[in-house]
């Protein structure tokens, strides 16, 4: 072959080669590597921190977890956090990622329920047996999640409102950044009471005592929704785990941990 055809071959083929070896990362699935990056609402953290070890178990694959407050997890994806999974502990936080395309809207799902608890330290000398006793003039501060990022302090918000307590309990509310820490502000006696979930005063055991429980008329339905968040580059690895949470084994350990499913009532 005359040299300077032989040139132009090898440079036709040096070109097609680079195009193939330089894959779209929004569309290539092969690209997983197997390391998850999952974003999840605290009261999650003791079931999802025994889901992602079966996950690895099975397959290998390891889940890097970053609990927080639901709302403050969304803001981190809102602003681009690498993030692969969101599961967050109420739809608002999940409805307004997707109202701004950056979920894979068909891997959404609900896949948990929980119910609101108000709280007190086991030595509590006070008699409170419903939220309406928090109006008492000896409970002086009251832990709540802050409404603005945490789900938990929202519903509270909306369990106040039905009462008609709201604006007579401000004065003692003490914010805390998710539910994990108005459960310390109890366990601790820095507070009169806490609202908190149902499984959070469960994972405290006799460090706390509760008193009342939410009726379901009385706030939002507590649903936890998950989803793959769109721009993922392991979307494959990703719906995995989000298949596991809402099988059969992912249910069960959410069932250990007090949470219901989320087509119970």
């Amino acid at each position: 072959m005359p040299p300077m055809r032989l040139a132009l071959l090898l440079l036709l083929l040096t070109f097609c080669g680079c195009q193939a070896a330089t894959p779209d990362p929004a569309t290539d699935e092969t690209r997983d590597t197997g390391n998850l990056t999952v974003s999840a609402a605290v009261s999650l953290k003791d079931a999802f921190s025994e889901t992602g070890n079966l996950y690895k178990a099975r397959t290998g694959k390891t889940v890097n977890f970053n609990f927080g407050a639901s709302g403050a997890l969304q803001r981190q994806i809102e602003v681009g956090a690498p993030v692969d999974v969101f599961a967050s502990a109420g739809t608002q936080q999940m409805d307004a990622l997707a109202g701004r395309g950056l979920l894979d809207e068909a891997s959404r799902r609900d896949f948990a329920r929980n119910t609101l608890v108000l709280i007190v330290p086991p030595d509590s000398p006070l008699n409170l047996t419903a939220f309406a006793d928090l109006a008492d003039a000896r409970v002086q501060k009251i832990a709540v999640g802050n409404p603005k990022t945490v789900p938990a302090g929202q519903y509270t918000e909306q369990v106040f409102n039905h009462v008609n307590l709201r604006d007579k309990l401000q004065a003692k509310l003490i914010l805390a950044e998710d539910v994990r820490q108005v459960l310390d502000y109890v366990v601790r006696g820095e507070v009169e009471a806490g609202v908190v979930y149902a499984t959070d005063a469960r994972a405290a055991g006799d460090r706390v005592r509760v008193v009342a429980t939410a009726a379901e008329d009385m706030h939002a339905p507590i649903l936890y929704p998950i989803a793959v968040i769109k721009q993922s580059t392991q979307k494959l690895t990703a719906q995995e785990f989000v298949n596991l949470v809402a099988g059969a084994e992912g249910q069960s350990i959410l069932r250990k941990y007090g949470f219901a499913s989320a087509g119970e009532r």
